[in-house]
């Protein structure tokens, strides 16, 4: 009877239990369910349920939504993913927390340290958060962040971002990023918690010591005190290229294998740029290819087991994690006869050793004896023998540095190594059979490629350089025009000028290529480039060299020689009006290269050294080492950076595509220095004519001034009267238009021509916001080298014997004596 009454009172409770569960969850709020979804206010970011293997697996998180490439930055139930997605469901609990759900009302997640919540709200900068009763925020995800670290989210010494297990897995991996305690001064990542491995280096007040990469135009990075605890917060903010405008989507990343990436968004190209990637070297992550696992920058996949060796965990191998290791084939280590197999020279962490001197025969039966001991360390030359127990971490191969004695031997089953050996056997048999059938066949071809080998050659060079109107000089040649390379005429980023002679006694220059390792490619570039184009204002090109190691390039020679021997404070003068048509000539050359060729040529290097001057002083643009071809059907191209410091537009700093409105850029800094005749970075004037001088960058100071109308305070000081007011005002207006910070905003350089011959009338131009802060006058101390493919002549360019003014370049106090 009596216990009939507690399975009574017992089956009453379990009832009682079931109904307050069930009324528990009626009366919980749900926030989504199934498929649903919120989106911030801008549509920036979306909270939902996502699914990243097409396993059973569903996880609360939070996405770009406006971006197509799935990119998650948070997630909430990490390592209880929900089984059934038409079930699940987020919600806010009777006790006012965010909880996931899944079908039978259990809960698989939910936030521990907040309550009182009634409302759950997306931010527009990817933050979750509850608020309360008042509107007041009791919870936010960036309090409990994921992986990825976003701008307005702050890190403390009470948080940190904990990788993805793999690729496909959010659940939490074995790597993390903080602050480095007690200080809290630098952010370092960690193994399991514990093990450091990297960090940024100190707060210097503006960047980290050991990582100024850090920090690009669009991020400001920033530091405080926190009130509430000793330790420092950091944070960053995205910093809009323009007042106003929006700037790119930025995020820091830990990912699976150990590293912090930083990423911006790029549209162009819809997909992530990564900056930089910490640490650059990723065999130096702790732990990343576990126990026994052999690590190699070398391979596209960085670990690999050891000889007789297997992952542990294959699917996680495969999938990108290979913090499981790898464990030896065969079983148990004392279960057979084992035997030694030499590894090499090899750095490790996790192992102890045991050292003691003797053979290596006395080694290897030393450790056999121990089940423990997995392997062993001998150096022959000192016959010192290390025994190694517990287990092997880091390996990494250190077969290149020749001071290093010591050679690893991994302990592994007979029975492998045995078939090991007969596999080698065999190998070695075939390989010698092979050997005398390829010898045999060698010989009969060897007089077939004799008999080839000139055509092929033949088919190859003009498979290399695809133009026919271009001479194929000789290296003898070539040596007998230059005399011997005797008479330099200057040195390119690519190699040195010579003056030579050919036989009908026309004068020519002739570029030697000298670059090691890209000469080759900057060769093919300019010979393509410049051997299938002709127009008045670009050099011409009489033919090239490429025999075995030598690549030459002829020129016509320009007697007057670059531009920027005319811009020295010291140097040659040029009256105004070869100015103006050295202005127009250069525009119309990059206009016929940008527009009116097969494919649209990016120059890509436009500068005074590379402007050349001929016997009348008309300008001839020179120097394709650098341009990049853009087929007709495409508006944008990706490039490495390149060009000269100093004229490169702002978009090469931002890593999006770029296109031939960079060009335009470098063109408007160029004109710049044409109109005031002068370099735009040298030295300032200095008070008293005593003292250090600090380097002075000219065209912001010029900008302002042509903006606000006063042109003649720019102009060339050495011309006063010598020119025409209005094709001055014209050539600074369209100077300013050219270097404007949005490439949307400068005009093309057809417009360009337009504007300067006065078919199109020029307005005013907003001032260039950015040109301050993407450049500074120090980092353009020593710009560019002369290209050296002409030379100034004694007789130089026309100056209608205007004398210099006065007033000199140290007597202009009136300048600014900073950029």
């Amino acid at each position: 009877m009596s216990q009939a009454i507690i399975l009574f009172v017992s089956l009453l409770l379990i009832s009682a239990t079931i109904q307050l569960d069930s009324t528990s969850n009626a009366s919980s709020k749900v926030i989504i369910k199934a498929n649903e979804t919120i989106l911030s206010e801008n549509r920036t970011f979306e909270l939902g349920f996502f699914n990243t293997d097409g396993e059973p697996r569903w996880y609360l998180g939070i996405w770009y939504a406006s971006i197509p490439t799935p990119t998650y930055i948070w997630v909430a139930n990490r390592e209880t993913p929900a089984k059934n997605l038409s079930v699940a469901a987020a919600v806010i609990t009777v006790e006012g927390k965010l909880a996931v759900i899944a079908s039978d009302g259990e809960i698989l997640w939910r936030t521990e340290n907040a309550a009182g919540a009634g409302e759950a709200r997306l931010l527009e900068e990817g933050n979750l958060v509850l608020l309360g009763g008042e509107g007041e925020v009791v919870w936010r995800s960036f309090d409990f962040p994921a992986d990825t670290w976003l701008p307005g989210m702050n890190l403390s010494g009470r948080q940190s971002l904990t990788c993805w297990r793999s690729s496909a897995d959010p659940a939490p991996g074995k790597y993390s990023l903080r602050l480095k305690p007690p200080e809290y001064g630098e952010i370092e990542l960690v193994f399991n918690g514990s093990q450091r491995y990297w960090s940024t280096g100190n707060w210097t007040g503006d960047a980290f010591s050991g990582v100024p990469e850090m920090t690009i135009p669009y991020i400001y990075l920033f530091h405080f005190s926190n009130p509430f605890t000793p330790a420092a917060v950091f944070g960053y903010t995205e910093v809009s290229a323009e007042e106003g405008g929006r700037p790119p989507l930025t995020r820091f990343q830990v990912d699976f294998s150990g590293r912090l990436r930083q990423y911006t968004w790029s549209p162009q190209t819809e997909s992530w740029n990564m900056f930089w990637s910490q640490p650059e070297n990723h065999c130096k992550v702790y732990g990343l290819c576990g126990k026994l696992g052999f690590c190699n920058t070398k391979m596209l996949i960085p670990c690999k087991c050891l000889v007789n060796f297997e992952p542990i965990d294959g699917s996680g191998w495969g999938a990108g994690d290979f913090s499981g290791g790898c464990r030896r084939r065969g079983g148990s280590i004392c279960g057979g006869e084992d035997v030694f197999e030499e590894i090499g020279a090899v750095s490790f962490d996790g192992a102890i050793t045991e050292s003691f001197s003797g053979t290596r025969s006395k080694c290897e039966n030393t450790c056999l004896s121990n089940c423990t001991c997995i392997g062993l360390f001998h150096n022959l030359r000192t016959n010192i023998c290390k025994n190694l127990f517990g287990s092997l971490l880091n390996l990494r191969d250190l077969t290149s540095d020749s001071t290093i004695d010591d050679v690893l031997y991994v302990r592994v089953p007979n029975e492998g190594l045995n078939r090991k050996k007969k596999t080698k056997n065999l190998v070695l048999i075939g390989t010698i059979c092979g050997f005398v059938v390829i010898l045999a066949i060698m010989i009969v071809a060897l007089l077939l490629f004799r008999k080839r080998r000139f055509k092929r050659e033949k088919e190859e060079e003009d498979a290399i350089f695809p133009v026919t109107n271009l001479k194929v000089f000789s290296y003898k040649e070539l040596n007998a025009a230059t005399r011997g390379f005797s008479e330099k005429l200057g040195h390119g980023g690519f190699g040195a000028v010579f003056r030579g002679e050919l036989g009908d006694s026309s004068p020519v220059a002739v570029k030697r290529l000298e670059r090691p390792g890209g000469a080759e490619r900057e060769f093919r570039a300019e010979v393509c480039t410049i051997g299938n184009i002709q127009h008045v204002n670009l050099v011409r090109l009489r033919g090239f060299c490429s025999e075995n190691s030598h690549r030459l390039l002829v020129y016509d020679y320009m007697p007057n020689g670059p531009l920027s021997v005319y811009l020295k404070r010291d140097g040659k003068d040029l009256n105004w009006d070869v100015r103006f048509r050295i202005a127009i000539g250069t525009a119309k050359a990059i206009a016929y290269l940008h527009e009116e060729c097969r494919d649209c040529i990016i120059h890509c290097d436009i500068k005074p050294e590379n402007i050349l001057l001929d016997e009348d002083c008309s300008p001839k643009v020179s120097d394709f080492g650098l341009a990049k071809l853009v087929g007709r059907d495409f508006s944008r191209v990706l490039a490495t950076m390149r060009g000269t410091r100093g004229y490169v537009a702002p978009e090469w700093l931002s890593g999006v595509a770029i296109t031939a409105k960079a060009d335009v850029y470098s063109y408007g800094m160029t004109l710049l220095e044409l109109i005031g005749g002068r370099r735009n970075v040298e030295g300032p004037p200095s008070a008293g004519g005593g003292g250090a001088e600090e380097k002075w960058f000219f065209p912001p100071w010029a900008a302002r001034q042509i903006i606000e109308g006063n042109v003649a305070a720019v102009v060339d000081e050495r011309l006063p009267g010598g020119y025409d007011i209005v094709e001055a005002e014209r050539l600074g207006l369209v100077a300013v238009w050219c270097i404007q910070d949005e490439e949307a905003t400068r005009p093309t350089m057809g417009m360009v021509v337009k504007m300067l011959e006065g078919v199109v009338e020029v307005g005013v131009p907003p001032p260039p916001k950015l040109l301050q802060a993407l450049v500074s006058g120090e980092s353009f101390h020593g710009v560019g080298a002369d290209s050296g493919i002409g030379e100034s002549a004694s007789g130089g360019c026309p100056n209608d014997n205007v004398q210099v003014s006065g007033n000199s370049m140290d007597s202009r106090n009136h300048l600014p004596t900073t950029a």
